[in-house]
């Protein structure tokens, strides 16, 4: 009897692991590289004022798997304009692990979290699989507001990377208990189940509440939480594509923030658009595009606010690239894109960095992923 519930527990596992990752098999149907074009949206130009040289605030963005070429798509197909055009100072960023010249993304999201190059797969520990440390947790140590926000399933290996500290991208479940073990004020993405469906038996979401954080599942009551502790799990896993999902990242970035700017000292939030990755895994022009142009709406919440505010620093980069895209043809007035794929996994590109705010001259110039994080280091917490 135990070794038939060892093995079900066993087989229960390995089907979320795969269901985690079901997007790399995933291969784009010949009309699905064109896009024809679509609806497209008003982009404003935000002043160039800042109180400081340094900031209070940072809103630290990662387009997942985002090259130059799928930014490029995403302005094409919005009739020539996007929100980060309002980032003025451009850098790139060199991505390879410790131990592979391309990254993947926990190994690229350690990079950007902690200062320090990793091996593939690892979740902010080094290759002797000691923890490092965050920046989301000096974050926290320095007495700031801190939250999480992706489109992706909130274990996943970009926002795991900032909070968690595991030897395996694979163990959500995990990397969601190590959730408990921090002070963190808010998290939005998917999720659900590695909190509630655990093979240890804990509830997490009522460990949650119990540490005082409103829990919900639902973007529409998410979006009314103005204060306060708050766990947004939107999803089972992962959160579905931009037509099921909806307005969900710009809405979850606007609350994140609303939340985080009711502390006085200030606040450290890392938003991701994972599923632009999955896009180029599937070599897939109109996923790649819709999830380019969701992200660019959650940069004009941050945008919004940091105008407004002038003293928050917002960084827009990406962990690696996918799918070695390029954009082969394409039309200004009506969006219509073509696009190439060089391979359905991540490349050695170099990816773009984009700022604006307070310090975002810190960002220009080809550097390593980890001078990122030291940059960011520096300017909001001053080491």
């Amino acid at each position: 009897m135990q070794k038939a519930l060892v093995f079900l527990i066993a087989l229960f596992t390995g089907f979320a692991s795969v269901a985690q990752s079901e997007y790399l098999d995933a291969r784009a149907k010949e009309d699905e590289k064109l896009y024809k074009g679509g609806e497209s949206y008003e982009v404003e130009i935000f002043r160039q004022d800042f109180k400081n040289k340094k900031p209070k605030n940072v809103i630290f963005m990662i387009g997942d798997g985002m090259g130059v070429s799928h930014i490029f798509a995403g302005l094409t197909a919005n009739r020539g304009s996007l929100f980060l055009e309002n980032l003025k100072y451009i850098g790139f960023s060199k991505t390879a692990s410790s131990n592979k010249y391309t990254t993947d993304s926990a190994a690229g999201g350690t990079a950007l979290a902690t200062g320090k190059k990793t091996y593939n797969g690892a979740i902010s520990v080094d290759e002797n699989k000691k923890p490092l440390k965050t920046i989301l947790e000096e974050a926290e140590e320095n007495g700031l507001a801190t939250g999480l926000v992706s489109t992706s399933a909130i274990t996943h290996a970009t926002p795991a990377s900032f909070i968690a500290h595991q030897e395996k991208r694979s163990m959500y479940e995990e990397i969601a208990g190590d959730f408990l073990k921090t002070d963190i004020d808010v998290f939005i993405g998917g999720g659900y189940d590695h909190f509630t469906k655990r093979k240890d038996g804990r509830n997490l979401v009522k460990e949650l509440k119990q540490k005082g954080y409103t829990v919900e599942q639902d973007i529409n009551k998410i979006k009314r939480v103005k204060k306060g502790k708050l766990a947004g799990l939107t999803a089972p896993e992962h959160n579905p594509g931009l037509k099921e999902r909806g307005d969900m990242l710009p809405l979850a970035t606007g609350t994140a923030i609303n939340i985080l700017s009711n502390h006085k000292k200030g606040f450290f939030l890392m938003v991701e658009g994972s599923q632009i990755d999955w896009g180029g895994h599937a070599g897939n022009t109109i996923q790649v595009i819709d999830e380019v142009l969701d992200f660019d709406r959650a940069v004009g919440k941050a945008l919004e606010f940091a105008a407004k505010d002038k003293e928050t620093l917002i960084v827009v980069t990406a962990d690696h690239e996918t799918g070695g895209m390029a954009v082969l043809d394409g039309n200004f007035e009506t969006g219509m894109v073509k696009g190439g794929y060089a391979t359905n996994s991540h490349t050695g590109l170099m990816v773009p960095i984009l700022a604006y705010g307070p310090g975002a001259e810190e960002f220009i110039g080809i550097m390593e992923n980890t001078d990122v994080h030291d940059r960011l280091k520096k300017l909001l917490l001053g080491n």
